[in-house]
């Protein structure tokens, strides 16, 4: 039986591989920020020791992009000193590692999907402590998945999916980002893909979002509310909620810098034997089940 050590592991991606292993396929060691510090080596090299993993799965990330524009210290040490400090772990005691990244390391501004050997041009704080986190791993490891996913949604936490069913309670009208064109990636769907690579040596780096074609947000709202008014939410109707389209420039500047283009290509899965994630729209249905609107 395998022994999965999980940072993060209370957070969108972290509660889905707990579920994906309930049947106890393999021992899985559970650390939160509060049971251990990835940005102190000494604190991981200990905890590392101490349970010799035989996967390190870092799901431990600082992802509020606005927040990391500001506090540039706190987010370098957990998304690219902490991968660097998991890593010099898996060195010593041989353990593959997964690092979840993001589409913010590129720069957005590509006319075509992003494979995964495009240049890195992150835009924010966010994308350069991710790239430097991806790097940090692959500049040491032979044994590596680095894993990048874009509009991430899960049962816990705040997601986008959430905020819009929320804000469609209370609002008559809502203005949503149309020139930013992406797709989603549900966090279960996301765990089982991470499952059947933990069984395999082949290493490297992955896109790995739902499948369904490339959508804006707009989009995206458009589906969530046409998904729960069909589960029988009336007041997602849109006799009763419009939703307006607007340009990026047009909803207000942020304190960080929003790809344009976070399409992620994702070829290089099933050339590898992998199976792809199913369609978005399949995964947002599946999802308002599961949290119940």
């Amino acid at each position: 039986m395998k022994k999965l050590l999980i940072t993060g592991c209370n957070g969108q991606l972290g509660r889905a591989l707990n579920r994906e292993y309930r049947d106890a396929r393999a021992e899985l060691i559970n650390l939160d920020s509060q049971k251990l510090d990835i940005s102190s080596l000494d604190s991981v090299m200990q905890a590392v020791r101490s349970c010799r993993p035989d996967v390190i799965i870092n799901c431990g990330a600082m992802t509020a992009v606005d927040l990391c524009e500001t506090e540039r210290d706190r987010a370098f040490r957990i998304n690219a000193l902490g991968p660097r400090n998991l890593g010099i772990a898996a060195m010593e005691t041989g353990a593959k590692v997964f690092q979840i990244s993001t589409d913010y390391i590129f720069s957005g501004e590509s006319k075509r999907p992003y494979i995964e050997t495009d240049t890195a041009h992150p835009q924010s704080v966010y994308g350069q402590t991710k790239l430097e986190g991806e790097l940090a791993v692959s500049g040491n490891l032979e044994k590596y998945f680095i894993v990048r996913i874009a509009w991430v949604f899960g049962i816990n936490g705040k997601n986008f999916i959430k905020t819009m069913l929320n804000l469609g309670k209370t609002h008559n009208q809502i203005k949503v980002v149309s020139d930013q064109i992406g797709t989603p990636t549900y966090t279960y769907d996301l765990a089982r893909l991470l499952v059947d690579m933990i069984e395999t040596d082949k290493y490297g780096y992955y896109h790995a979002t739902n499948e369904g074609g490339y959508i804006s947000w707009y989009d995206f709202t458009r589906e969530i509310f046409r998904q729960a008014e069909a589960l029988g939410h009336s007041e997602y109707s849109p006799e009763r909620l419009t939703v307006i389209p607007v340009t990026t420039e047009e909803y207000g500047v942020s304190k960080a810098k929003r790809p344009f283009n976070s399409r992620l290509a994702r070829e290089k899965l099933a050339q590898n034997g992998f199976t792809p994630l199913p369609v978005w729209q399949d995964a947002l249905a599946r999802y308002l089940k599961e949290i119940e609107i």
